[in-house]
């Protein structure tokens, strides 16, 4: 860590990239889809900055930022969380500004993230979950080889409604072998 793609540096969160994340966090369009609020005020950042930090001070998740090289600005975030040692299982997400949507960032950050999680953290099994409403997400994982394993019907209470969730998963031996050279 940090990670370098061709457009972007994905690299663990510091305290000094929430006015980026504010911009993210803070559009109803970006967090609809998400298990917390959008972000009103600079508390809200704060509080989920504190509990990222949490989160990587009790070895459970890695809170990263997504950095756009071109403009030295923070676009987006991603994480692994839920950390399983004992089944080499973690969980996926993300988050990108509405301005980068269809662009291709995402994908590339992600892989990246996947690279580092199945080559150097000893992870074997990653797992998604999208909400049903939200295509495109699904539509990245399965463009980076995740398997549409099914739905779990009522899973969540978020916001005040409950949702079913699709649930994906990628294993480290289709990730080396839909990613080593021939």
């Amino acid at each position: 860590m940090p990670l370098h793609t061709p457009r972007l540096i994905v690299r663990t969160i510091q305290e000094d990239d929430l006015p980026d994340l504010y911009q993210v966090f803070s559009d109803a369009a970006v967090t609809r889809f998400l298990p917390y609020i959008t972000w009103e005020d600079t508390l809200a950042a704060h509080s989920w900055y504190a509990r990222a930090k949490e989160m990587a001070a009790q070895a459970a998740g890695m809170q990263c930022v997504i950095v756009d090289k071109a403009s030295n600005k923070v676009i987006g975030a991603c994480l692994l969380f839920r950390f399983d040692p004992e089944c080499e299982r973690c969980e996926l997400g993300y988050a990108l500004a509405q301005s980068h949507w269809g662009g291709g960032y995402m994908a590339e950050a992600v892989r990246a993230l996947l690279n580092h999680a199945f080559a150097e953290m000893g992870i074997n099994r990653i797992e998604a979950e999208v909400d049903p409403r939200n295509p495109a997400s699904a539509q990245l994982l399965r463009k980076l080889g995740f398997v549409q394993e099914g739905l779990l019907r009522q899973r969540w209470k978020m916001k005040g409604e409950i949702k079913d969730t699709w649930m994906f998963g990628l294993l480290r031996d289709e990730w080396q072998a839909a990613n080593t050279p021939a």
